[in-house]
């Protein structure tokens, strides 16, 4: 039984540099920790070799310090970890791989495959077949030279790659990179371990997409794993487990407010948001003012507790009820205008009806800030 761990798209260096300053060194930080636990998992495991799929670095300047650091999180595990480069740190004639060679901070026991070429460990029973990435984008199948490659008779053929399934994939992925969908079967691969999908996918029983250990994204799609492959000899099936690594949950809430009820089960939602949560928070549809006070209250509550929560409620619109109205204890010339926008409101269907319901939330949402909630609150009672 030959045992490997997958992983890919680790990324070192990428800066969130859309994210809040208070969280954005917090989440960069996160990729170096989940590979001290990928390095604790290959040896609690007692895999034989650890294979990454390309995009170890988002870009190839990182610091010097941030590569010293990357070698020395592996240092958990101390057998073979067979790495090439992907779209994001391509072996170009300058590369972060030369720079790490030169800098000599790549330990022994890692082996940087920066050449398509077999290359064979024997005393693990394997050999691989890497298509390493030489430039960010290519057009050419670069596991096309698996299907006539010759390895050593008895050891597991081993496939690693980045890039893109062909027909398989959604077209938004980061790389144009192809890949043919049966390469496994056509170079009689035991295992093709790829990389540059962020999400854990299976292609067929030979041919995985580990995804990236620490999402990146707000997409449900398996971030957040590695995978542990067994293969019992040459010919048989893997069998693949995947195993949670990340810090922290991405994750995407889409919300549509029509009713009282639609707030609560939100404000609910936001309620269960804690430290490990990296959350996009999209609502729309329509509130109230009081509804939209205790929903902006509930954000407000979640964006303390939650590593990070970005919410776009730009899609949302406020229709003021009459005891909002009511509350707003306008009189004089201000009343009337209150009154005009109403009775503008008649016609449901006409531009002139939009223009003034916009105008009169407006308004009624700038009357409210200027009050304490509780004031408007007891202001709208009977």
């Amino acid at each position: 039984m030959t045992r490997f761990l997958h992983s890919a798209d680790w990324q070192i260096g990428r800066q969130f540099a859309t994210f809040d300053p208070e969280h954005a060194p917090i989440l960069a930080e996160a990729r170096i920790s989940v590979v001290e636990r990928l390095a604790a998992l290959a040896t609690e495991h007692r895999v034989d070799a650890v294979l990454v799929a390309g995009d170890v670095f988002d870009v190839q300047t990182v610091s010097e310090r941030t590569l010293r650091r990357l070698f020395n999180a592996l240092a958990g595990y101390a057998g073979p970890w067979l790495m090439i480069p992907g779209n994001h740190d391509a072996a170009l004639a300058e590369s972060v791989w030369t720079r790490a060679e030169r800098l000599g901070v790549v330990p022994p026991n890692v082996h940087a495959l920066l050449v398509p070429e077999v290359r064979a460990f024997e005393l693990q029973g394997f050999a691989v077949l890497p298509a390493p990435l030489t430039q960010r984008h290519t057009y050419n199948d670069l596991t096309a030279w698996f299907d006539t490659a010759e390895t050593p008779a008895g050891m597991l053929r081993i496939g690693l790659a980045h890039g893109s399934v062909q027909g398989l994939l959604a077209e938004d992925i980061d790389s144009a990179n192809p890949i043919a969908p049966e390469r496994a079967s056509s170079a009689r691969l035991d295992y093709l371990a790829l990389g540059d999908w962020h999400g854990c996918k299976r292609i067929d029983a030979r041919t995985w997409y580990a995804g990236t250990p620490e999402p990146d994204r707000f997409k449900d799609n398996g971030a957040g794993q590695a995978l542990l492959v067994d293969i019992a000899a040459p010919g048989a099936e893997p069998q693949v487990t995947p195993l949670a690594v990340a810090s922290f949950r991405w994750q995407s809430i889409a919300a549509v407010l029509q009713v009282p009820s639609d707030t609560e089960a939100l404000m609910a939602q936001l309620e269960h948001l804690n430290s490990q949560d990296v959350a996009d928070l999209h609502v729309r549809g329509q509130i109230d003012i009081a509804g939209l006070q205790r929903l902006q209250a509930a954000i407000g509550r979640a964006e303390a507790r939650a590593r990070h929560l970005q919410v776009d409620l730009s899609a949302l619109r406020l229709v003021p009820t009459d005891e909002d109205i009511a509350g707003m204890q306008a009189d004089g010339y201000l009343g009337e205008v209150v009154q005009e926008l109403r009775d503008a409101q008649v016609r449901a269907d006409s531009p002139e009806a939009r223009v003034a319901q916009d105008a009169l939330a407006l308004l009624a949402a700038e009357l409210a800030q200027r009050a304490p909630a509780a004031d408007f609150a007891q202001a709208r009672k009977p």
